[in-house]
């Protein structure tokens, strides 16, 4: 009989369920709490309080004095009457027990009653509101402390210290700052006024109740609950043990066994009898586990993740890398990659519409599986890596990234508008080219100029982004453009034998019919070959047409051989966007000069030689002063 270790594993799992049954280890817990306090049922029957020992949250169990007192909850040893609290909420109002309870043995001696030390959440999920902390920073007694006026300090050091300080009332608050405003300051100060009884307002100041809140993050608990709720079980916890660790309850017949155990030895003698039958198979299990284990580790350790590696590689110094998202946060944000959530697809990958779990709306770019793991994680990388060492506001911005066998994700701003594309060839009725008069597109061309500006002239080492098109230039609702898609940009670090010409050798990428024509004949790459691209993008504005189009004669296919051929001709007229020609802004003829700057200003762009065609500064500066004309033009004809 062979045994696998599938097999193995069954009777092990079987030896420590039995093992760590016991019929008498049983543990009533139920949905809701079993009992509530009548004066305040709402409250000891609300997430996350129970008024059932071992059950719920171990920070927040309660229990009643009696029918006619607020429920009771302990914090470090200290006794607190719960006097609000609201579902839903993350807030609580509370009064120190000793302050409320009328049996109280303190007595009035020549010290005050106020509590003889400080009151201490640390530790616990709990901590004081800003509003607690404020409102007991303005206080003051109304008379300047003396020896006359001070407590007896060698009898009431407490109280002492309380008078020249009432925030010591809370621990934590100290550590604040709550002077940044002043205005507030003074009128909480106003409000309060000096303190003539000092010691009796911070009585009342607690009898009334102090706000405290707790952070669901901070306590593992929660987290833990929530795994423990998915699979049908409720939430408890080991009260026996001083450290009381969170314990996960099934419900069967009315009663709720424990899942999850520490292992007992007092447990391996009830059962000794079956331990010896099974005992070499376990220590087999055993060991197989160990090593498999300890193989996972090691693996873990010493081979680190391609990508992460090349990232730290490659990165400068001062470089900050954007944050790493799990794969299952960004495909529950993607609702599982929904294609109807798809709202892009590019040469590298298809982007999605997510929300991560902060509810910020995000695209999210998931690159197409390729043969070589190599090929797909360049452009990724090179991204990563790009997108991390610039900042400007017609730039997309990258929120993080994901690297994951399963796929290769970037989180990218979200932009709601589409794409120039789509505003100016796309089918869908959503974007109309009526919406791109002719100052938009003038800001267009601007902003996209101002984009190549920077990553040319600000960035060291300087950017070329290399596929400048219309579906990389995204547009916002007030019209406003960031330009995108940085996997096949490259730092423009130049060998030794290309340093005084500027280049780098590389070989040519990029769309057909963006791509720099010199570029794609002699593989020398330089800044002007976004130049080139970005002169398309002129024509695109200029007469609405695709950069490349199939359906047009063979000669004019490329937009540039369409254009230029016209413009040679002097038949520019015959190439504008007749959306152009038949609006307002015709009629009054306040384009047609600009459309011929920029027409001309396009055909330098395009220029077969790199030389020939103006840097982005000078296209900057060209546009600007279109942009001037057309204002100064439409404001005479006004």
């Amino acid at each position: 009989m062979t045994i696998t270790v599938k097999n193995l594993q069954f009777l092990v799992l079987l030896l420590i369920i039995t093992l760590n049954f016991n019929p008498t280890n049983s543990h009533s817990c139920p949905s809701k709490s079993s009992s509530s306090c009548s004066s305040s049922p709402t409250i000891s029957s609300s997430y996350p309080f129970s008024t059932t020992p071992g059950c719920g949250n171990p920070w927040f169990q309660i229990h009643c004095l009696n029918q006619s007192s607020p429920p009771v909850i302990s914090i470090n040893n200290l006794s607190f009457s719960l006097l609000h609290f609201e579902p839903n909420t993350s807030s609580l109002l509370v009064s120190p027990l000793s302050l409320l309870n009328p049996t109280s043995t303190t007595t009035k001696t020549q010290c005050s009653s106020v509590l003889t030390h400080s009151i201490n959440l640390s530790g616990s999920p709990f901590r004081f509101s800003d509003s607690s902390c404020s409102r007991l920073s303005f206080v003051k007694p109304c008379s300047e402390p003396s020896l006359t006026s001070l407590p007896n300090c060698s009898v009431c050091s407490w109280e002492c210290e309380l008078y020249k300080q009432p925030i010591k009332l809370l621990q934590g608050c100290e550590s604040k700052n709550h002077s940044d405003n002043q205005e507030e300051e003074e009128e909480d100060t106003e409000h309060n006024g000096c303190q003539e009884d000092f010691f009796g307002f911070l009585e009342i100041y607690l009898r009334n109740g102090v706000q405290i809140q707790y952070d669901q993050n901070i306590d593992t608990w929660f987290s833990n609950c929530s795994i423990c709720e998915s699979r049908n079980g409720f939430c408890g916890f080991n009260s026996s043990d001083p450290l009381k660790p969170f314990l996960c309850l099934s419900s069967s017949l009315n009663t709720h066994q424990v899942l999850i155990h520490r292992h007992k030895p007092k447990k391996i003698a009830l059962f000794i009898s079956l331990f010896i039958f099974v005992c070499v198979l376990f220590l087999c299990a055993l060991i197989l586990a160990v090593f498999f284990r300890f193989r996972k580790t090691y693996a873990s350790q010493t081979e680190e993740d391609p990508t992460t590696l090349f990232l730290h590689k490659h990165r400068s110094p001062n470089l900050l890398l954007p944050p790493v998202y799990s794969y299952e946060e960004l495909e529950s944000a993607t609702n599982g990659f929904d294609p109807k959530r798809k709202i892009g697809d590019g040469g590298f990958g298809s982007v999605f519409l997510g929300q991560l779990f902060d509810a910020r709306l995000v695209a999210v770019k998931k690159l197409h599986r390729v043969h070589s793991a190599t090929a797909a994680s360049k452009p990724f990388c090179n991204e990563i890596l790009i997108l991390s060492s610039i900042n400007h506001p017609n730039l997309v911005k990258l929120h993080g990234y994901c690297s994951d066998p399963r796929g290769l994700l970037l989180v990218y701003d979200y932009v709601p508008n589409g794409t120039l594309a789509d505003h100016l060839h796309g089918c869908n009725s959503l974007y109309k080219k009526g919406s791109l008069s002719w100052q938009v597109r003038v800001e267009v061309a601007l902003q996209t100029a101002m984009a190549v500006e920077y990553l040319h002239f600000s960035v060291d080492p300087a950017i070329v982004h290399r596929d400048i098109t219309a579906s990389n230039i995204f547009v916002e609702k007030d019209m406003k453009i960031k330009v995108g898609d940085f996997g096949l940009s490259r730092l423009l670090v130049y060998p030794e034998s290309s340093v005084s010409s500027r280049y780098i050798w590389t070989g040519p990428q990029g769309t057909p019919g963006y791509l720099d024509p010199d570029y794609h004949r002699s593989f020398r790459l330089t800044e002007k070959s976004d130049v080139y691209s970005l002169g398309v993008i002129l024509l695109e504005l200029i007469s609405g047409m695709k950069a490349v189009d199939l359906n047009r004669d063979k000669r004019d296919i490329a937009l540039v051989d369409l254009v230029v051929s016209k413009i040679q001709v002097g038949c520019l007229h015959q190439v504008i966007d007749p959306v152009l020609v038949s609006g307002v802004e015709a009629k009054e003829g306040t384009i047609i000069s600009s459309v011929e700057s920029m027409a001309e200003l396009a055909f330098r762009c395009v220029a077969a030689e790199k030389d020939d065609r103006p840097d982005a500064k000078e296209v900057v500066a060209q546009l600007k002063q279109i942009k001037n004309c057309i204002c100064t033009t439409s404001s005479r004809h006004r």
